[in-house]
């Protein structure tokens, strides 16, 4: 690369000797007064000047004034002045290529930095639209240096979050001592500053509150167009840090909504079995004109009940432990049919009174999932068709293979979802029209399959034709063989 740059220099050395030479030709053989000569060497200079540089344009008036002197003015070939004219012309001709050419090395310096300060503009808006359509707050600071330094062809940039006491680089192995002079750095108004190892630095102010510091390696990045930067990434900085606080605020009002959610639908769904135990238990204790009979339906009431009590806390354990740890996916291999079948046996008791008939379609060599809890899944649905099914209904559970999925299916022939109902049955505490009018059902049930769905990278989808029936399908990642521990 060097020896290329070297031969190029070289080449325009060359050029600018061969066009002297060729032009003092041309204008010997043409006769050119030495008025008209001396117009045309500082051309020459001043197109030197503004094509190569002030080095290039003042060997090109030198050459120019040996030319001018030894072929234009007396007496000719000899670099001898003949009198006063001679030396005002010659005096007055360097005096112009000099300061012609540096008046052209002016101007052409000016242009370049006008095209560097305006390619920097492109750039600085560049940076800001990408700022602004990064969605994810944590992700925009955590990019932020890369994007800098993609953008302005920097050799490395660094940004302190101080807020954080964070730092966040676009290269590996920045310096320590680059980072202890970020988190010291001075504010200063506009402020660049030379830091280690060939940083420079500069401090990120938010008005008069500093909110952390910027530092890169290269001089690229004009000190003019650093406090522009600076103060776009500022602002950027802000408004993630803004933004990701307010989402955690959002989250914190969220999770306090549902809370108060889960404490008043529990407190309305725990008090029906309740009083119902209580009045039943009540009127077995008193016993006064109760025969037989009587008794024997108290009692199926208390447990009935009792059984409706359990579920009810077992549900709302059950999105709790959810909500508060997640889920954690053990796999192990097993087939379709068993998970089916164990399903459908500690099913069996909401089951009582209803045809459930068992299909797996195609192959049903074993699969890795997580038996336990895509069993839960099948029993919440099993028993959510068995609540809305009448007496008699016939309820199908399949399984198939597809397009690298494991599919499940629930399918009824019960009354069927609402469509106003149905986009919305997977959320917490939702319960349709049908439900409550029977009174059946916690709300929490199908929130509690699709979180368990999705912790499996599947996914949950129903449908249902009004007075016809309700089928449920879901699917998970298909995996046939053992997947590889992750680290």
């Amino acid at each position: 690369m060097e020896t290329r740059i070297e031969r190029r220099e070289i080449l325009r050395w060359v050029t600018a000797t061969l066009a002297v030479a060729s032009t003092t030709v041309v204008l010997s053989l043409l006769g050119v007064k030495e008025s008209a000569a001396g117009l045309i060497f500082l051309t020459m200079v001043v197109w030197f000047a503004a094509r190569t540089g002030i080095a290039l344009s003042l060997y090109v008036a030198l050459l120019g004034a040996v030319s001018f002197d030894y072929f234009f003015l007396q007496p000719l070939h000899t670099l001898r002045l003949a009198g006063p004219q001679e030396w005002v012309e010659m005096l007055s001709f360097a005096v112009c290529c000099v300061i012609v050419g540096r008046l052209a090395e002016r101007t052409r310096r000016q242009t370049r930095q006008a095209e560097q300060r305006r390619a920097d503009v492109e750039r600085l808006y560049d940076l800001s639209q990408e700022m602004m359509l990064h969605e994810d707050a944590a992700g925009l600071i955590r990019d932020m240096p890369r994007l800098i330094d993609r953008t302005f062809l920097l050799d490395g940039v660094v940004l302190y979050v101080r807020n954080q006491d964070q730092f966040y680089e676009s290269i590996a192995d920045v310096p320590v001592s680059v980072r202890e002079s970020l988190r010291t750095l001075v504010p200063g108004a506009n402020a660049v500053v030379p830091a280690p190892e060939g940083f420079s630095a500069m401090a990120l102010m938010l008005g008069l509150k500093p909110i952390g510091a910027l530092g890169w390696r290269s001089n690229r990045l004009l000190h003019e167009m650093a406090p522009a930067v600076g103060a776009q990434v500022a602002i950027a900085l802000t408004r993630a840090v803004a933004v990701e606080a307010s989402a955690r605020m959002e989250a914190a009002r969220e999770g306090e909504r549902l809370r108060t959610a889960l404490i008043d639908s529990l407190t309305h769904e725990l008090r029906t079995p309740l009083t119902s135990i209580r009045a039943a238990a009540t009127t077995l204790v008193q016993g006064e004109g109760l025969d037989e009979a009587s008794r024997l339906d108290l009692a199926v009431i208390v447990d009935e009940e009792a059984s409706r009590l359990d579920t009810l806390i077992g549900e709302a354990v059950e999105m709790a432990e959810i909500d508060a740890n997640g889920l954690r996916i053990h796999l192990a291999p097993q087939h379709t049919r068993a998970l089916l079948d164990q399903a459908l046996e500690e099913s069996r008791a909401a089951l009582a009174g209803h045809r459930v008939v068992i299909t797996v379609e195609g192959s049903d060599k074993p699969a890795w999932f997580d038996p336990h809890l895509l069993g839960r899944v099948l029993r919440h649905l099993l028993e959510n068709a068995a609540r809305y099914t009448p007496h008699g209904g016939r309820i199908a559970l399949r399984s198939r293979r597809a397009d690298n999925r494991l599919e499940f299916f629930v399918e009824d022939n019960g009354p069927g979802i609402d469509s106003v109902d149905l986009p919305l049955i997977f959320e917490k505490f939702y319960r349709g029209k049908k439900g409550l009018l029977m009174g059946k059902g916690t709300g929490m049930g199908l929130a509690i399959v699709r979180a368990i769905v999705t912790a499996h990278d599947g996914a949950i989808e129903a449908s249902s034709v009004p007075g016809q029936g309700t089928s449920f399908r879901f699917w998970v990642p298909l995996v046939e063989s053992e997947p590889a521990p992750k680290e």
